[in-house]
């Protein structure tokens, strides 16, 4: 059994580098490759890069694609499970400027028909996890019946809550042990589920008290961990459960990095507070967050989303 499941995407990343974003109306010059990205793929290979064994269920069509996951995933020793689709396998257009900044468009193909009975069908290998971890980039019905599944088997469970424009119910969110947004993600979390709005820009700024409280709104009885960019991330826990920590929410400042490409970041912070957590279950929380932290530093030092994830495994 694996220790860490990963229920995701995957899609081949056309990327596209450049001196600057491409504006409205704008043709400009750019540097092109081509490989693997999807954000639970992406977690899956910094899950297992973290030192985890980690299985992969996605849903991947009948194309190279597809073949690309595959064996991709096979040479770090990533298990995959994936229902096949008629859909190609999942596309992204990456733009990324001089200063590692990004914009990407999806074409999500074989991701958008992972079943909930695919799902329901995995259920031994949920059971059997220590860490299930899911993203918003799949049916939120299959979503649901992954987290649900864990839930019901005792196995700790953490929801990217990612992309922003993904529509997750509160009920969804709630299945969660823990709850990994972005600062955008927050803010968009937020104006659907607390009534506060505010733009992501303006998250980092709040005081502690008051992003804890948000927190609390947003999640209550889980932990919820908002990563912050360059100004690193914000952990807000629910008071009687401190997970081995001193205090209820805390800031960790962001590691330095000679940061090349930040595609991928995100999602190398989840794979390896995945990975710490299923490796060291009885350490503090803020060490598996500082790894998780440092380990996404790394990843920005090197070009690509998957490729990116270093190699790199908790300390005892």
């Amino acid at each position: 059994m694996s220790s860490v499941v990963v229920v995701g995407s995957f899609n081949v990343d056309h990327v596209w580098r450049c001196d600057v974003l491409p504006a409205a109306g704008a043709t400009i010059a750019g540097r092109y490759s081509s490989g693997p990205g999807g954000k639970g793929f992406n977690q899956a290979i910094a899950a297992a890069r973290a030192g985890a064994a980690t299985t992969f269920i996605c849903s991947l069509g009948q194309d190279p694609g597809g073949t690309m996951a595959r064996e991709l995933a096979a040479a770090d020793g990533v298990t995959v499970v994936a229902e096949s689709s008629a859909e190609p396998t999942g596309t992204g257009g990456i733009y990324v400027d001089n200063h590692g900044r990004n914009t990407i468009v999806i074409g999500p193909g074989a991701n958008f028909t992972l079943s909930p009975d695919f799902i329901a069908a995995q259920q031994e290998t949920l059971a059997g996890a220590k860490i299930v971890l899911a993203q918003l980039e799949s049916p939120l019905e299959s979503i649901e019946a992954t987290m649900s599944a864990a839930r019901a088997a005792g196995v700790t469970t953490i929801l990217n809550a990612a992309p922003a424009n993904a529509v997750a119910s509160i009920a969804l969110l709630r299945q969660s042990d823990i709850l990994t947004p972005n600062e955008t993600e927050f803010a968009a979390l937020l104006g659907r589920h607390v009534g506060q709005r505010m733009e992501g820009d303006d998250v980092a700024a709040l005081d502690g008290n008051t992003l804890h409280g948000l927190c609390r709104q947003l999640l209550p009885g889980g932990t919820v961990i908002i990563t912050l960019g360059a100004v690193g991330v914000f952990v807000s826990h629910e008071d009687e459960q401190l997970r081995g920590d001193t205090q209820p929410y805390y800031r960790v400042g962001a590691e330095a990095a000679q940061t090349v490409d930040t595609t991928g970041a995100g999602d190398a912070f989840n794979g390896a507070l995945a990975a710490s957590l299923a490796q060291a279950p009885q350490a503090a929380f803020n060490t598996h967050v500082r790894f998780a932290n440092r380990f996404a530093a790394r990843s920005t030092e090197g070009e690509g989303a998957a490729a990116s994830m270093p190699r790199l495994t908790p300390e005892a």
